[in-house]
């Protein structure tokens, strides 16, 4: 299910993780060669990608809300 991002939080590994509207967390690894998101490293970048949808697993299976 899409859902728009709302904000960004870090976990306990200093990763990034997207908040959801659904209230749903999702990280947002710069990984690479695996997964390249350096916009994620920015205040800028991340800024621009509010309101950007991704699809929520986690709202696909019904899980409990992270926040």
């Amino acid at each position: 299910m899409k859902r728009k991002i709302k904000g960004y939080d870090k976990d306990g590994d200093d990763h990034w993780r997207a908040k959801l509207e659904c209230r749903h967390l999702q990280h947002m690894r710069h990984d690479p060669p695996l997964i390249s998101r350096d916009w994620v490293l920015s205040l800028i970048g991340r800024r621009e990608k509010l309101g950007v949808e991704l699809n929520c697993k986690k709202c696909d299976e019904d899980m409990p809300k992270d926040f």
